[in-house]
């Protein structure tokens, strides 16, 4: 399969550069079922080591549609389960196709901290809604290392930590307590992992 081939390939790649991310709390992630890794994200390397720390299963991104509409990116990020999402215009997919991917018991990747302060807050509640209608776990994770290949070429070192997952109760309020939860939870995974690359 080109996911796995793939993520093997790029594992191989960031090892011999020194970048492949030291892992803290995989004891943290389920070992079976679906649910959705909510990451910080600040390039695209962070996706790259996410994949290949989950190996051997697969992560279904969230990815922005634009990137589908690339004649040569489109086809190659559709084969590596990625789905597309229109932020700008979030039809019923945008919650149909993950839940119905942690139904079948898929993992489902969403980087809920946008560039934009109205971007991350309507991401948070995006991954918050999503968990809350499949009733799978949320899983908050905070990368920080290289962001592009110039700098996996300097040869930086990439660093990831997994929280503990916690599930969304019904209702506003709970959804509203989980958006809270999970931002404190990205906000304290990237502190100590500050402190510990010092």
């Amino acid at each position: 399969m080109l996911y796995d081939f793939a993520a093997r390939l790029v594992g191989v790649y960031l090892k011999l550069n020194g970048s492949k991310a030291k892992v803290f709390g995989k004891e943290h992630l389920p070992k079976e079922g679906g649910y959705i890794i909510a990451c910080t994200h600040n390039g695209y390397v962070d996706i790259l080591n996410l994949g290949v720390s989950l190996l051997p299963r697969h992560i279904h991104f969230m990815a922005k549609k634009q990137l589908f509409d690339m004649k040569v990116l489109g086809p190659l990020v559709s084969n590596l389960n990625a789905f597309p999402v229109d932020r700008e215009n979030p039809g019923p997919s945008v919650i149909k196709i993950p839940r119905q991917l942690i139904k079948e018991g898929k993992i489902v990747g969403i980087f809920p901290s946008g560039t934009r302060s109205q971007e991350n807050t309507e991401l948070k509640q995006g991954a918050i809604t999503i968990a809350q209608l499949s009733k799978g776990q949320i899983v908050p994770a905070a990368y920080i290392g290289p962001r592009n290949v110039g700098e996996v070429m300097k040869r930086q070192k990439g660093y990831l930590s997994f929280g503990e997952p916690f599930t969304v109760g019904a209702g506003k309020e709970a959804r509203d307590e989980a958006a809270q939860h999970l931002e404190k939870e990205l906000q304290r995974l990237t502190e100590e992992l500050n402190r510990k690359v010092k």
